[in-house]
């Protein structure tokens, strides 16, 4: 494989099952395979998988030992039974990704952690990091504290399938400040369909651009304000964005990517059609093949 520049290396998640692209298991499976042994395989995280998605997989997978993230929709009660499950599967499982509804309230979050044994080191075993689904409500900063006193990372939701579901610039500004001053390294999820800012033309929603989060973060990273790093985010000039990725060089891409670790796309080859086509990856990236 090719090496990639450090800001792109398992930049994109792939969460081909997830929406809008919805891909049933039997497709997802072999096309993450495809996507792993192809020239751009080093752009590709793991396969991102909802836990009730688990018991689907047993038949789809081979000898090769997949990637998996694990999301858990309904909250930490679902973390022992999807870590059960995936140890029973050949995979390798590499997150855990857990949402805080809506009615769990903060007070009450450290006996639900526990509950789900969540306060003890038993994922290490795994090799399985911990990211918690920041809520875009007044318990975000407190959710954040704890993913920084036990070493977790956060999962912020950038989209959606409607538009209320879409956090504004000042919003997402906010929250990646947060963050960053709390020493929390995060991954984002949905909603970044494109790499620059945009309003999509069938829907009309207005869409954060992956490589705008990743220049927030590296903003945020060096002192700037809320004010700033929302400025970033808005900045729909392509070439300009493309300039200020390319001006990262190697050392800063790879720290920012410390920071902001990837992000969930249902569609690996849309990201690396954009970023081939801003001169960011190579265009030998898209040409068919497997490398030896």
């Amino acid at each position: 494989m090719s090496a990639l520049p450090a800001f792109a290396a398992r930049l994109c998640d792939d969460a081909a099952m997830f929406p809008p692209g919805m891909m049933p298991p039997a497709e997802a499976v072999p096309a993450h395979a495809a996507h792993r042994a192809a020239r751009y395989g080093e752009l590709v995280g793991p396969l991102v998988v909802a836990a009730p998605a688990l018991a689907e997989l047993g038949s789809l997978l081979g000898r090769d030992r997949l990637e998996l993230a694990v999301t858990a929709p309904a909250g930490p009660g679902q973390v022992a039974a999807a870590v059960t499950a995936s140890a029973k599967l050949p995979v390798r499982l590499r997150a855990m990704e857990i949402v805080i509804p809506p009615e769990l309230e903060l007070q009450r979050l450290p006996s639900a952690l526990h509950e789900a044994r969540l306060d003890t080191a038993w994922l290490d075993d795994v090799g399985a990091e911990v990211f918690l689904e920041i809520p875009r409500d007044g318990r975000r900063d407190g959710v954040l504290a704890v993913c920084a006193e036990r070493g977790w990372k956060a999962k912020f939701r950038t989209g959606g399938v409607r538009a209320e579901l879409h956090p504004g610039e000042a919003e997402l500004a906010s929250a990646v400040v947060a963050a960053v001053r709390a020493g929390v390294p995060f991954k984002a999820t949905a909603g970044l369909h494109h790499a620059i800012r945009n309003t999509d033309q069938e829907t009309g929603f207005e869409q954060h651009g992956f490589l705008n989060l990743l220049l927030a973060t590296d903003a945020a990273a060096h002192g700037a304000d809320e004010q700033r790093v929302a400025a970033v985010l808005a900045d729909r000039d392509a070439a300009a964005v493309a300039a200020g990725v390319r001006a990262l060089g190697e050392d800063r891409g790879g720290a920012v990517r410390e920071l902001f670790v990837s992000f969930g796309t249902c569609s690996v080859t849309e990201p690396l059609a954009e970023l081939v086509e801003l001169g960011l990856l190579p265009g030998s990236m898209l040409s068919e093949g497997v490398s030896a």
